[in-house]
């Protein structure tokens, strides 16, 4: 089968957008399938696509005002040309918003079926940015999506926002954990005593630094006795959370095996975002064996058994959040069984399952389509 990826993002730039293309990509060429990618071009200096496992097409782009980690890119017709030069079965669309659009125009024009995969909650976002402009983001979400042959929900609950506004045509495609590299056994006792010399229990939170996530939160987490707040990641709240998380360790943005050997070396993993329509670094957390506390909402309510592997929480509340780390805090056998059955729970999660059942989604469009054109 071959196949274009159309993504917004695409590393070297660390997003959930950018790791489940990658994944996507590597996927189908391990099975046999010839995939290509078109992605915005990444800022200058970033390097060539030396991990790429296939052809990458890069678009002209700009970073988004205000948030230069977000690359937005600009009209150009290296898009429908790469579209022509391959000669795609089909076109995945992942996360359409500005680039997907022109793919999925693209795709209509050359009669390509085309699947739309659903990880951004852009309604979320106005909300947090704009404080409006819901309606709008659900209009250009059903517009984008209504014009595929499937839009993927990566969760239960944004499985049934879809439905609930008006896109047709939703099934349910869940994404894949790295078992290998997020485990257990990577637990770093060097590490711990460096980010918490005097032997405090670590919570960490791993992610994006930006207002919609919230990290703020953990503000309460940072004021228990005996606590170590550790955050890994980047973006435009870092200066103002380092005013609002004091005697937080920020570790800056980390990726590959010293990413993984931080996850491992957590008591805690605390999510503060309440507009996940996944949450990757929840499945992070759980394969490397440690106890999550994430709000009830979006994506991790299918992810964390409430009392089995973490605590799910009110979103937005940060009395819940701390309540929740002093639980864990203060019972070292709970956090022990909590992060074993995490664990547990994502052992069949594989990159290779998920991509499996995508693979099958994609059968089921080009049948569809076949089905449709013989009628």
């Amino acid at each position: 089968m071959r196949v274009v990826i159309v993504t917004e993002s695409f590393p070297p730039d660390v997003n959930g957008v950018a790791h489940c293309a990658l994944q996507t990509a590597r996927h189908l060429v391990d099975r046999g399938h010839h995939p290509l990618v078109v992605a915005p071009a990444p800022a200058p200096g970033s390097g060539p696509d030396t991990d790429a496992p296939c052809p990458v097409v890069r678009i002209p782009s700009l970073p988004l005002p205000g948030y230069p980690q977000v690359r937005v890119s600009l009209p150009s017709r290296r898009l429908a040309a790469a579209l022509v030069e391959h000669r795609p079965d089909l076109v995945h669309l992942a996360s359409p918003f500005v680039l997907g659009v022109r793919g999925m125009a693209a795709a209509a024009k050359l009669g390509i079926p085309a699947v739309a995969v659903y990880q951004t909650d852009l309604a979320g976002y106005a909300r947090t940015y704009m404080g409006a402009g819901e309606a709008a983001a659900w209009r250009r979400i059903r517009s984008v999506h209504a014009a595929a042959d499937r839009t993927l929900a990566p969760s239960s609950a944004a499985l049934i926002d879809l439905e609930e506004h008006g896109v047709p045509r939703v099934r349910l495609w869940p994404r894949g954990v790295d078992t290998v590299r997020f485990r257990p056994d990577l637990r770093d006792e060097a590490l711990r005593r460096e980010l918490a010399p005097d032997g405090e229990l670590i919570v960490g939170y791993v992610g994006r630094l930006a207002p919609e996530k919230q990290v703020e939160l953990l503000a309460g987490a940072c004021a228990l006795e005996g606590v170590k707040v550790v955050v890994v990641g980047d973006g435009p709240s870092h200066a103002h959370l380092t005013e609002a998380l004091p005697g937080a360790v920020f570790l800056g943005r980390r990726t590959g095996g010293d990413l993984a050997r931080i996850f491992a070396s957590l008591d805690v993993f605390v999510h503060t975002g309440p507009f996940e329509t996944f949450c990757q670094t929840v499945q992070e957390a759980m394969a490397s064996g440690v106890p999550v506390v994430a709000p009830a909402a979006g994506g991790p309510l299918d992810l964390v058994a409430h009392g089995r592997t973490g605590y799910l929480v009110p979103p937005r509340d940060p009395g819940a959040v701390e309540a929740a780390v002093r639980e864990l805090a203060a019972n070292p056998g709970r956090r022990t069984a909590f992060g074993a059955a995490a664990r547990t729970m994502v052992e069949g999660r594989t990159w290779a399952a998920v991509g499996d059942q995508l693979i099958a989604h994609y059968d089921d469009v080009l049948a569809a389509r076949r089905t449709a054109v013989a009628a």
